[in-house]
């Protein structure tokens, strides 16, 4: 393994911190110096964290938290832990800005359900992750921050829209990551950057609270990390039903990092490839991601190609259509005033006018291949227990370009057509998780999507395990940044 230049605290993965703090091994304060230094000295290097708060506080606060701890007292696994909330998501009295200059100085009264939900659990909140402006495209840039580079190569891109948070991630920025994940969010910047990234099924983690409860079936929030142990505590943090979201799961408390090593011998794994020659790769993206086919043979799985019976492009234009509706809901009253809409990017605003050109009949219909698209899905999970899909189609490109406008010698239609491959577990529902499969001749980190039927979050993160155990991509290959010279 490669030698970490950097504080032994902070090398730390989330679950061995956390054990560390609560045995009294280690100080907060202690640990909050550490990240403190971490972070004034790696963050410039890839812009990953922004509105970060005035140190003395962090510390005033870590030292409460040891208090509380010599008083036999901890809030929860992340007690004293320091934690850094993704810039989409409301922290009350932290500013939120959606990387949009429109919510500059926008500071919310009350957090979001998953940000409480970490509170509660005794994290100490340092700042916020960047993103791509209203979390749209898969390159986390805006006028307010500027761009959150990757973790291995510094001139290029870390994904989105959780993009900072997993450059924060794979940097030892921060032990743990949350995210959220609409086409991709959680699962692209993760494989971009060489770490762990679960979107939920739908209704796992309750997203909100908004004020619309029905209609927005594509985006929620979930975890990232550098273990899959570490994913699963903290998808426990942030999971449960919550009232105030109606379609939020009401299935119990789970520890979903309970019972992980799991016997895989005779599991039917499913490959989809780039369905058929349908998507567009990057040259190097397939060959990786079908040489780690062999490691769940390896484990045990009988594994062979297949094919969902539903034509893609169909998909495609379902995708269009959802998404064109959604923004435009959110968005519609910043673009109906001429001088906000000069504040919303260029690609927000095709988004907002897509949904404007849209009917009742089409949204209907979009909702009924939806529909039949998961019926698609689940008749393929009659015969597998898992799929498999690549997590991108491409590498992480040049930081300054907003999006790839070319992939595999296919012109790219819209700024998000390159991150195609991840719209199918958004619109089924689904859980999948990116799981890294290795780096290019150039360095360059990709990743693998593990997906499951309905509500299995658990069983992903089991294969997701005993993959990490057999291959151990990412303690084999930190971020060159920050190895010993």
């Amino acid at each position: 393994m490669n030698a970490l230049a950097i504080d032994p605290i902070v090398a730390l993965d989330a679950e061995a911190l956390s054990r560390a703090i609560h045995a009294r091994q280690v100080a907060c304060r202690e640990v909050m110096q550490a990240y403190l230094g971490h972070i004034e000295r790696c963050n410039p290097q890839v812009n990953a964290l922004v509105s970060l708060r005035a140190g003395e506080d962090l510390l005033a606060e870590a030292e409460a938290c040891d208090r509380e701890l010599a008083r036999g007292q901890s809030r929860g696994w992340m007690h004293g832990m320091p934690q850094a909330i993704k810039d989409l998501a409301a922290t009350a009295g932290l500013r939120t800005t959606l990387g949009s200059p429109l919510f500059a100085g926008q500071v919310p009264a009350h957090d979001a359900i998953s940000v409480a939900r970490v509170r509660a659990s005794g994290a100490i909140i340092v700042g916020k992750s960047n993103v791509p402006e209203f979390g749209l495209g898969s390159q986390s840039y805006n006028t307010l921050f500027g761009t959150t580079t990757n973790a291995y190569d510094h001139s290029r891109v870390a994904g989105g829209s959780s993009g900072g948070a997993a450059a924060a991630l794979a940097m030892r920025l921060l032990p743990v990551a949350d995210g959220s994940d609409m086409m991709g969010s959680l699962r692209n910047p993760a494989a971009f950057n060489n770490v762990f990234g679960l979107r939920p099924s739908l209704g796992r983690v309750p997203y909100g609270p908004t004020p619309e409860l029905f209609l927005q079936q594509l985006a929620t929030e979930g975890p990232m990390g550098r273990s899959v142990t570490d994913v699963a505590r903290l998808l426990t943090v942030q999971a449960g039903h919550d009232a105030r979201v109606p379609l939020s799961l009401n299935d119990g408390r789970r520890n979903f990092a309970a019972g992980l090593q799991r016997d895989f011998k005779g599991a039917r794994v499913g490959w989809l490839g780039d369905y058929d020659g349908y998507l567009p790769m990057e040259d190097g993206v397939l060959r990786l991601c079908e040489a780690a086919l062999a490691d769940f043979a390896e484990l045990g799985c009988d594994v062979e190609a297949c094919q969902p019976a539903f034509d893609q492009a169909r998909l495609w234009q379902c995708w269009l259509t959802h998404r064109h509706f959604l923004v435009h809901g959110n968005l519609a009253a910043a673009y109906a005033d001429p001088g906000k809409r000069a504040l919303l990017k260029p690609e927000a605003q095709w988004e907002v006018e897509g949904g404007l050109q849209l009917g009742a009949a089409a949204v209907y219909q979009a909702s009924l291949d939806r529909s039949a698209w998961y019926q698609a899905l689940h008749k393929l999970f009659e015969r597998y227990d898992f799929l498999l899909l690549p997590s991108a189609q491409v590498f992480p490109f040049d930081a300054a370009e907003a999006w790839p406008k070319e992939v595999g010698g296919r012109t790219m239609d819209t700024y998000h057509r390159w991150m195609e491959v991840v719209i199918g577990p958004t619109l089924a529902g689904l859980p999948s998780m990116s799981v890294p499969v290795g780096f290019n001749a150039a360095g360059l980190p990709t990743g693998l999507q593990i997906i499951g039927p309905a509500q299995a979050d658990h069983a992903v993160l089991q294969l997701a395990y005993a993959h990490e155990q057999l291959t151990r991509w990412v303690e084999r290959r930190p971020p060159p940044s920050l190895l010993a010279r």
